[in-house]
């Protein structure tokens, strides 16, 4: 979504970012929702259920989101003879991305509460480590949601899926957030965010080649079907169907207990 914004030849970025320069941060999503409560970044990825709790120094721009249209984060658990069913997740004990990852809240409102039994552990070494048996279970996000089958673990619950049938929309993961103080140029910035988007769509290639750099043992065809499952149409813009769904989860999440509740969460479109 983001490499037009970098000068990456000298030649400057592929689109326009004037008077703005623009610098990556990579971090996983659960150290950049932990920057996004001390307010450190002016823009940023960030997980729609921390967005509960940072809603006062930031808003969430239409673009850049992540949606889980019939899919998204999974429960999974070794082949061990009988399968779990959701059920059973009660009494599992789960290695989890993170406390505030969506992943972590679309589990809680399964269960009605947060898990009773789980462990925070790096998302890349989750598979791992629940294949080991060192977890009964693992909450996976990225591209584990594409390869938990080959270290032989079945998938319990997709989270994303469950969301879909039972409210009908999307599942909100993944957005991106801009620092209230620069109100008086929202609609600017965002309007730049759109078109790096816009261009790294019309320029797929390149920029999953681009991305490649930072993958995790992926090749271009799994990035690419990655890529294809969270950067799309939804990440234009959330469209009122997608601003129901992050409008739904959060509601929800704080009627449960889980969050803070946020009220009627603002957007910021390009040109507003």
């Amino acid at each position: 979504m983001w490499y037009p914004l970098a000068d990456l030849d000298g030649k400057g970025p592929k689109v326009d970012t004037s008077p703005y320069r623009f610098q990556h941060i990579l971090e996983d999503i659960e150290s950049l929702n932990r920057r996004a409560e001390k307010a450190e970044l002016e823009i940023t990825a960030i997980s729609i259920h921390q967005y509960a709790y940072v809603a006062k120094n930031y808003a969430l721009t239409s673009c850049g989101s992540s949606m889980g249209d019939g899919y998204g984060p999974m429960v999974v658990s070794p082949r061990r003879g009988q399968l779990i069913g959701p059920a059973d997740i009660e009494q599992l004990h789960i290695a989890v991305p993170g406390e505030r990852t969506t992943a972590f809240l679309a589990l809680s409102l399964l269960l009605g509460h947060k898990p009773k039994h789980y462990t925070v552990v790096p998302f890349d070494q989750i598979i791992e480590r629940t294949r080991s048996g060192e977890f009964d279970a693992g909450l996976i996000i990225h591209e584990g949601q594409l390869t938990y089958g080959e270290a032989g673990l079945h998938c319990v619950i997709d989270l994303g899926k469950w969301w879909t049938d039972s409210r009908k929309l999307p599942l909100p993961l993944g957005g991106n957030a801009i620092r209230r103080d620069l109100a008086g140029d929202f609609g600017h910035i965002c309007r730049i965010l759109q078109s790096s988007i816009e261009y790294a769509l019309k320029h797929r290639d390149q920029a999953v080649g681009y991305a490649l750099n930072y993958a995790r043992d992926m090749g271009r065809d799994l990035a690419d079907r990655f890529v294809g499952m969270y950067v799309n149409d939804w990440t234009l813009d959330y469209g009122a169907k997608g601003r129901a769904a992050v409008q739904r989860l959060l509601t929800e999440a704080a009627a449960a207990g889980i969050t803070p509740a946020v009220g009627e969460i603002d957007f910021v479109s390009p040109g507003t």
